[in-house]
């Protein structure tokens, strides 16, 4: 299948997204590294055909915000581990709110409410690109993992306010990730 682009996401592309269980995002600064994280639990939702909002959940990291505060660029990706074949790309520009942050509330309220939830991303998307996926294995789906989730509702409000102090408030290139309204907030 050849690669084929489109201006929005077509109803077809909204279903695969649905039933992936697994996405990543792509994103850079002007200068510095190049960052692919993977993505899963409940963290994501196409708002329309060219937006889609995603539900950052404490990391190791903080890349994505960092990345974003100095170049708005964005991709997403999806591929099919099983059925047929498929890679499906979102790319655009994005914006972040932080917890705590103006607007926080009603963007957060299309998410369960998921411990350690700290930034949502908001990815205008201004082309979708589908190609085939052939060399993409097949895997099964077991479970989601609930380490995460776990480990956020053990360290509480505080602990993870800390922690983002601690690790999130720059990137591995030393650039800010713009959290501390977040850790203000979550302290508080």
């Amino acid at each position: 299948m050849m690669a084929k682009q489109f201006d929005r996401l077509a109803a077809a592309h909204v279903r695969f997204i649905e039933d992936q269980h697994i996405y990543f995002t792509g994103t850079a600064a002007t200068t510095g590294r190049v960052n692919i994280s993977p993505k899963g639990m409940d963290s994501l939702r196409v708002m329309s055909p060219n937006r889609i909002l995603w539900l950052s959940v404490t990391g190791s990291g903080n890349e994505t915000a960092a990345h974003l505060a100095d170049d708005p660029r964005m991709t997403l990706m999806w591929c099919a581990f099983s059925a047929q074949p498929l890679i499906l790309r979102a790319y655009g520009t994005a914006s972040v709110t932080h917890r705590g942050a103006a607007g926080w509330a009603g963007l957060a309220a299309h998410f369960p409410e998921i411990p350690g939830a700290r930034q949502i991303y908001d990815l205008a998307i201004d082309l979708v690109q589908t190609s085939c996926g052939y060399a993409v294995p097949f895997m099964d789906f077991v479970e989601d993992r609930t380490t995460l989730r776990d480990w956020a509702a053990r360290k509480g409000d505080e602990g993870l306010a800390d922690y983002w102090a601690e690790k999130n408030r720059s990137s591995i290139d030393g650039k800010p990730t713009g959290i501390e309204a977040a850790i203000s907030a979550r302290s508080a």
